[in-house]
This record gives C-alpha cells, structure tokens and sequence, in this order.
C-alpha cells in the first residue's frame, strides 16, 4: 500500500497538464432552446461529444429556472437506477425502441425522480432525448452534469483507484495530502471518489483533474516485464 505521503510526493514531481478547453456545437432543438445567454446560466467549463452537449443544454435550462440543485438531485436520483441496473444503459441504446417504448421508458424513468424536480426541467428533458432518439446518451448526460455541477460548485474531483475498498482513514490522509498540493487552488473543494478495481493487484492510481498517477502494482510489473523484455 502506498502511503499519502507517497502520491504527494508523485503529484509534485511532474507539471499539470493544460486543462481541456472545447466548444461542442448545439444538438437539435433541446440544445438550442438553452444556448446560455448570459454568464449566470453559462455552464462552468466545455465539454466534450454528444452527452456533454446536452448535459450543458440542461445545465443552461436549470440555472435559467433557478433549479440546479433539484436537478442535480434528479441526475443522482438516475445514476443510482443505471447503477442497480447495468442493463438499463443497453436498453436505452436499443434501435428497436418503439415510441410506445420510449414513452414507458421515460415514464418509469421520471418515477425515480419524485417530486424533487418542481420545474419539471428534468422531466421534459428526458421526454426531449426521447424525441430526438437520444436517450442512449443519458447515462453519459448524468456523468457530465455532475462534472458541471462540480465545477458550479468549486470542486476538484479526486479518483482514487485501489484493488480493495480503502478505509476511511486512508482516504482521509490522501485527501488531506492533495489538498495541500499545487493541485488545488484556494476555495476549491476535493471531492474524493474512491473506486476499487481489482485487476490493479494492489497499490494506487490517483487522478485529480489532468493529472495521474499510477502507483499500482499492476504498472510497475508491466514496467518490469518491459525493462526485461527489452534487456534480453
């Protein structure tokens, strides 16, 4: 296991990366209807392909009708149906879906939201995708407007990657260690996702922003393998 101190000391051995900076172009009629006219409702940072330009669609619809947070509350409400159904995502992609289906899909997928979306921006939203034949992009929406809401909210994300779930005291200490780091900027908050894959075999992958550091076992044998590869 690696210590905090250990990826601290990773993080400051190399120079951040120039952050991503694009300008995606409007999708259809959701997308235009938003277009941000104004810095208030003008989604925090550019982001990529067909699901980013819609989640800065929806980002622009909610902050003109003053709903971020219910509608970031509504998206999380969706993350956690795509994470008890992995199926659903398959489902969604189908070219087979029918409007009957597409309509039912919607209306199963609105219950999951309640009553917390009062503006109903999520709820027309989802019936847009439909429309547009779109809802395949909508797990990719849900991942993208979390990282908007992010960005609204001061956060810097930080991915920590490990082979078995980490205690909280480790995390703790990884925290604490990035945010004293070049990497996070005064106001900013870390926001840590801790991930566990055990095809790593053990140690830790960190990623902040642009920036990432692998510390697993897995790369150093693939290094090892390599330097061996390339010796004999």
């Amino acid at each position: 296991m690696f210590s905090a101190r250990a990826v601290s000391s990773a993080f400051r051995a190399g120079a951040p990366r120039a952050p991503i900076a694009a300008r995606v172009a409007a999708t259809r009629s959701y997308a235009a209807v938003a277009t941000p006219s104004s810095a208030s409702t003008k989604p925090p940072v550019a982001l990529f392909g067909i699901d980013g330009t819609y989640a800065s669609a929806l980002y622009t619809a909610a902050a003109k009708s003053s709903a971020l947070d219910p509608t970031a509350k509504s998206l999380e409400s969706l993350a956690s149906v795509f994470k008890k159904d992995p199926k659903l995502s398959t489902v969604l992609r189908a070219p087979s879906l029918s409007v009957s289906d597409k309509e039912q899909i919607v209306a199963e997928l609105q219950k999951h939201i309640g009553n917390q979306d009062k503006e109903n921006v999520v709820k027309n939203f989802l019936r847009t995708l439909a429309e547009n034949n779109r809802l395949g992009v909508l797990e990719g929406v849900v991942e993208k407007f979390g990282l908007l809401m992010g960005a609204y909210r001061g956060e810097v994300e930080l991915t920590v990657t490990s082979a078995a779930p980490l205690d909280n005291r480790t995390l703790s200490r990884l925290e604490s260690a990035i945010f004293k780091s070049q990497y996070v900027s005064n106001g900013q908050k870390l926001k840590v996702v801790p991930k566990v894959n055990p095809e790593i075999r053990g140690g830790l992958i960190v990623e902040i922003g642009e920036r990432t550091i692998d510390l697993s076992v897995a790369a150093r044998m693939a290094k090892m393998n390599k330097l061996l590869k390339d010796t004999l």
